[in-house]
């Protein structure tokens, strides 16, 4: 019984970050409800966050720290993807002069772990450390069509195809058939399947026989159409995902 305690715990804990970043800034009362948990439990909790510096109180209020920024880039600092492509998507968003990005998969799950803003670029909502179901993205589809069909099967089993706009792919056999259309090209489109008018386009990125990633470029579109998004711009995803896949083999 007392190995299951420190999981309990930690599971509260999140549950306690989780709760202060999406209230922002909050009282304990305010926190205690939105949780459903007694004042004193979660005052605990805030107290031990607060003495290792991941929670902040000013007067009655608290909030999560900026440590956690701090935790976050020195854990994307890590990642041999990032070394190996950060530069060649600020070259990406220099060039098209939209939103260009590095996404991989954890846990399932497609994560924005850089992303670089062009002097075009519209405000997409897109930071580093976003999470989506890979299905909903140009990045995320092009990850899980190079991956083994048995990891992309748990995957979809377990987030399923939920909708985001009336583009999402939903379908079980449509996507199928993205999938062997991406693998057949060697890169993937999405037209407004996670934020509706946004069109991006995405090579994946391999090394030792494995999917590592993708890059993505995205943009509204009026600007994603015709010659730019159907050649040019593959053309240059392509070509960085090349440069990004032997930074990562030689690098």
């Amino acid at each position: 019984m007392s190995e299951r305690v420190p999981v309990k715990t930690a599971t509260t804990v999140l549950e306690v970050v989780d709760a202060l970043i999406e209230l922002d800034e909050t009282q304990l009362s305010e926190l205690s409800e939105h949780l459903e948990m007694p004042q004193s439990t979660v005052h605990d909790h805030l107290q031990s966050l607060e003495a290792t510096g991941l929670v902040v109180q000013d007067g009655d209020t608290y909030r999560a720290s900026l440590r956690f920024l701090d935790i976050g880039e020195q854990v994307r600092r890590q990642r041999e993807i990032y070394k190996a492509g950060h530069e060649q998507a600020k070259q990406l968003a220099r060039e098209t002069g939209e939103h260009a990005g590095l996404v991989i998969e954890e846990d399932g799950l497609g994560v924005l772990l850089y992303v670089a803003r062009g002097e075009n670029a519209v405000n997409l909502n897109a930071w580093g450390g976003r999470h989506y179901e890979l299905p909903t993205n140009a990045p995320g589809k092009t990850i899980l069509a190079h991956m083994p069909e048995d990891r992309m099967e748990r995957i979809i089993g377990q987030h399923g195809l939920p909708a985001h706009t009336r583009e999402t792919i939903t379908d079980r056999a449509t996507l199928e058939a993205e999938l062997a259309d991406i693998r057949d090209r060697g890169y993937a489109t999405a037209t407004g399947e996670l934020i509706e008018g946004v069109r991006t386009v995405a090579a994946p990125v391999s090394s030792r026989g494995k999917v590592r990633g993708a890059i993505a470029v995205g943009g509204p579109r009026k600007r994603m159409r015709g010659k730019r998004f159907e050649e040019e711009l593959p053309n240059m995803l392509l070509q960085a995902s090349n440069v990004v896949e032997l930074n990562l083999s030689y690098g």
